[in-house]
């Protein structure tokens, strides 16, 4: 049975991408710890990060390098946070959001945005920023 992760992709579930090439592609959370939190995830389904071959995992993190950049320069953070947890859902995924301290960390205070317009304005403001960073052939436009 296909993760949500592998619907999202599929065009089968919305999602408010902000990369997308061949091997991974990026997308808001719906559930952000911090505004323009993102998931960068492997279009191949593989459960867990150290499932991953080498090749693929390496390009998940150099994509998520891109978009830490990206949050960062987006909302003026002194930094980008990076978590592999797991949990959530079976599917291979790297959380990537600017964050201001530790508590940015916390899971147990996301919660699902519910405002559209704060996500599509997040999703805005992080592919105007890629852009800018020159990552303009991987970064979507309108979705």
């Amino acid at each position: 049975m296909a993760t949500v992760f592998s619907q999202i992709l599929a065009g089968e579930l919305p999602a408010r991408f902000v990369w997308q090439d061949d091997e991974v592609a990026a997308f808001l959370s719906i559930a952000p710890l911090t505004p323009g939190h993102t998931l960068v995830v492997p279009r191949r389904e593989v459960d867990q990060w150290t499932d991953a071959d080498g090749e693929l995992l390496a390009h998940c993190m150099t994509v998520a390098q891109a978009i830490g950049r990206g949050v960062r320069r987006a909302w003026d953070a002194p930094r980008a946070g990076v978590v592999i947890a797991g949990f959530e859902v079976p599917h291979m995924h790297i959380h990537v959001a600017p964050t201001w301290g530790m508590a940015d960390f916390d899971f147990s205070k996301a919660t699902v945005e519910k405002d559209e317009a704060a996500l599509d304005d997040a999703a805005t403001r992080l592919r105007t920023a890629l852009r800018e960073l020159g990552f303009t052939e991987s970064v979507p436009t309108g979705i």
